[in-house]
């Protein structure tokens, strides 16, 4: 239970998830992998609140990324995975974690990530009075400090701008973007060495503004239906 002056919240994100195979034995230990973010600063979400950039640093520097947990709907009795990194960079909250696909639900929720059925994630954390500002004139909360407790996998989103950009069961090989190519496009051999190499490298990178988010979007897309998932 929270103490007298504070409060528990939850804030949910939107995700953009992909996921790898594992189909070797090398890349086995990589399925249900995910990394991106858990929380944006400076955006505003639709309960009216903004996390300003530092606001997870005391947290963080008294817990290990293990301990925060990472639940299915904020559910206390239904963890579904560990986080193997919860660090602030520039732009939010970035982490990094792997699912438990040797549970049911671990397993369930991989496969509802892969379809898009589950597309958010929610921090869960505790904040007191003096952890957080309010703004009469833009009408916003500014959380300075929170005690971060977990952070979930959800059905609806709240924050937009928040995403994970990677979550490993669903990319395309650079060998068969290579061959997709040459069948779809009819570029060559070397030209489609080229394509795929850019369209593998543009996959993996961490940030992205606007303009290049919905370009991987696309290709997000592109990739589904290339392999029927769509």
């Amino acid at each position: 239970e929270s103490s007298v002056g504070e409060e528990t919240k939850y804030l949910a994100l939107n995700c953009d998830w992909k996921m790898g195979h594992g189909d070797d034995e090398e890349d086995d230990e990589n399925k249900g992998t995910f990394s991106g973010y858990a929380s944006i600063f400076g955006n505003k979400d639709l309960g009216g609140d903004v996390v300003v950039r530092g606001a997870f640093r005391e947290s963080l520097r008294k817990k290990k990324a293990k301990n925060i947990k990472f639940l299915y709907m904020h559910k206390t009795d239904k963890p579904i995975g560990i986080f193997t990194k919860v660090d602030e960079d520039d732009r939010g909250l970035q982490v990094e974690g792997k699912l438990a696909l040797g549970t049911q639900l671990g397993k369930e929720t991989y496969e509802l990530m892969k379809m898009g059925a589950i597309t958010g994630l929610s921090i869960g954390y505790k904040v007191d009075a003096k952890g957080y500002h309010y703004d009469e004139r833009s009408r916003r909360r500014k959380l300075k400090e929170v005690d971060l407790m977990e952070i979930s996998a959800v059905t609806f989103p709240m924050n937009p701008k928040a995403q994970i950009r990677q979550v490993k069961g669903t990319e395309i090989t650079i060998r068969e973007w290579e061959d997709l190519l040459r069948d779809v496009a009819q570029l060559s051999r070397t030209e489609s060495k080229i394509a795929a190499k850019a369209v593998i490298t543009a996959l993996s990178q961490r940030e992205v503004d606007d303009d290049s988010q919905k370009l991987l979007n696309s290709i997000n897309k592109l990739t589904k239906q290339l392999k029927g998932e769509l």
